[in-house]
């Protein structure tokens, strides 16, 4: 089993080495200085994408268990009146209940557990069960130091802290043992990557568990944990004997790892298009007055109009109702109302990260991409510079449209509220709001689309294949996540985010103009 391990760890660091080659190969300036030919057969090359796949693997290990505690669990503990520790505890049982259903590793259809097991023929049950304990191990290994960092900044008992990592381990491998039982005697097939309707209905019953029963005074007790905790731990070591009686791994993985699945990006790219297609409108009510790129653009936006508005009038209203229980909320609680004239005075730099996740830019460059460029980008006139900046002017304007409707709405609601909540002495406050988050959705609308003209992610299954996308959009994310640090005055944050805004908005729009007619292309 040991020597099974080894072979398929080299086979998936292969496959790491030859995806980061590829993605080096991207990469601006670097990626023109390297050779086409011998990139791949290069040994310095190999060595450092090795070297990089080695440490991509190791902080794997680690980095979504540190993001997975801090934002889903340790983040929310002081909304609650309820006991840190206990809180703590209560919220990290149930949400590693929803992880075990959802993450399985078992039952995730990969392209490296395909080429071990049919291509390479390896033992498909010391392949299963090699990589499956590594799996586990690094679960293990990889809650731990923040399993007790948190714990122990929220009051929890050490010894609980050190049987968190085990206790998560042991649910996940009863929920596969679960999930192997299932097949055997009903023929019900788990696969990851398409979890069936009542895994969604129990995630949503979990989480408002989790999330909602502290908030009226109930929680799991330090007790109740390591009671759970030991039956778990105890049931998985039973479970050990079983995994390794099992099998029917391969005929399992014959028909989890069907061609259908190791293609599951492109399925899933045609169900999109397939839905996609039943929400376009046509027919002759669908006219514009408008001449050139703005008729074109005109008739684009009509016809897809379910598809560009839907979400943003679902955020909006979403918005609506939040802004209208904080208003209704605030008139009855007093330390709400006091909480949330002081978030709308000094919190404006959240709402940079809320307009970023809300800002459907990604979604409708998208839909422009799979529903009238991956056509029309076969036309030599359609990639002629006229052509591009003509139709970039006439998609930017309304790409802002779409989504000032949702920022009006939360930016109007932002100053009713400090007005409700016991208002300002700076009466520019309230201009400041609806100014500054209208701005925000502005930029975001502009970099979404200023992107996808410049790199053009996209290819021809619609799948993001630009390395250069991924970096700029993660830096995106990462500036966007770092103004959740800041505590500003809103008056001289709502004016710098303008100000920064309008020039932000000016130097890519001369980016676009001068890069677009180079790059506006589909990638192969």
């Amino acid at each position: 089993m040991i020597k099974t391990f080894i072979l398929s760890f080299k086979l998936k660091i292969a496959y790491l080495v030859n995806s980061i080659i590829f993605s080096i190969k991207q990469l601006p300036i670097i990626g023109k200085m390297l050779p086409d030919k011998t990139l791949y057969s290069s040994k310095g090359i190999k060595i450092l994408a090795t070297i990089i796949a080695s440490l991509l693997e190791i902080i794997g290990t680690f980095i979504g268990k540190l993001f997975y505690i801090l934002f889903m669990i340790f983040s929310v503990l002081s909304i609650y009146k309820t006991p840190l520790e206990d809180t703590f505890l209560h919220i990290f049982v149930f949400l590693t209940i929803i992880g075990a259903m959802l993450n399985t590793y078992m039952f995730n259809p990969s392209k490296d557990k395909y080429y071990a097991m049919f291509v390479m023929r390896m033992d498909a049950k010391k392949y299963t069960l090699s990589n499956y304990f590594y799996s586990i191990l690094k679960v293990i290994i990889g809650f731990m130091p923040f399993t007790i960092i948190f714990g122990f900044i929220s009051n929890v008992n050490l010894i609980y802290l050190v049987i968190l990592p085990f206790f998560i381990a042991s649910i996940k491998m009863i929920f596969n043992l679960y999930f192997l039982n299932l097949y055997n005697k009903k023929k019900v097939i788990v696969n990851e990557n398409k979890p069936v309707k009542h895994i969604w209905i129990f995630t949503a019953i979990l989480l408002v568990i989790a999330y909602g029963l502290p908030y009226i005074g109930i929680v799991i007790n330090q007790l109740s944990f390591i009671i759970i905790s030991i039956l778990a731990i105890v049931i998985a070591i039973f479970s050990i004997k079983y995994l390794f009686k099992y099998e029917k791994y391969r005929e399992l993985y014959k028909k989890i790892l069907n061609p259908a699945e190791l293609n599951y990006s492109n399925n899933a790219n045609d169900i999109v298009k397939q839905n996609v297609q039943k929400q376009i409108k046509y027919g002759e009510d669908i006219k514009s007055n408008k001449k050139g790129y703005a008729y074109f653009n005109d008739l684009f936006v009509k016809r897809h109009r379910s598809i560009l508005m839907s979400s943003a009038k679902k955020i909006a209203a979403v918005s609506f109702f939040i802004i209208i229980a904080a208003i209704s909320i605030s008139m009855v609680r007093e330390d709400i109302k006091k909480i949330l004239n002081e978030i709308t005075l000094n919190f404006l730099p959240y709402f940079v990260f809320i307009m970023y996740i809300i800002n459907r830019g990604q979604v409708v460059t998208q839909a422009m991409f799979m529903n009238c460029d991956h056509s029309m980008l076969t036309y030599s006139f359609y990639r002629k510079p006229k052509a591009i900046l003509g139709l970039f002017k006439e998609r930017l304007k309304s790409v802002i449209l779409i989504n000032l409707f949702p920022a009006i709405v939360i930016g109007v609601g932002l100053a009713l509220i400090l007005y409700v909540t016991g208002g300002t002495d700076n009466i520019y406050n309230y201009y400041v709001l609806i100014v500054s988050i209208a701005s925000m959705s502005i930029f975001f609308s502009v970099h979404y689309l200023v992107m996808y003209y410049c790199m053009q992610p996209y290819n021809y299954n619609s799948e993001i294949k630009d390395s250069r996308y991924k970096i700029v959009s993660a830096i995106t994310y990462i500036v966007c996540y770092f103004t959740l640090q800041l505590k500003l005055p809103t008056f001289y944050f709502g004016v710098f985010t303008v100000c920064f805004s309008i020039i932000y908005c000016l130097a890519s729009l001369l980016i676009a103009y001068r890069i677009a007619p180079k790059t506006f292309k589909i990638k192969v």
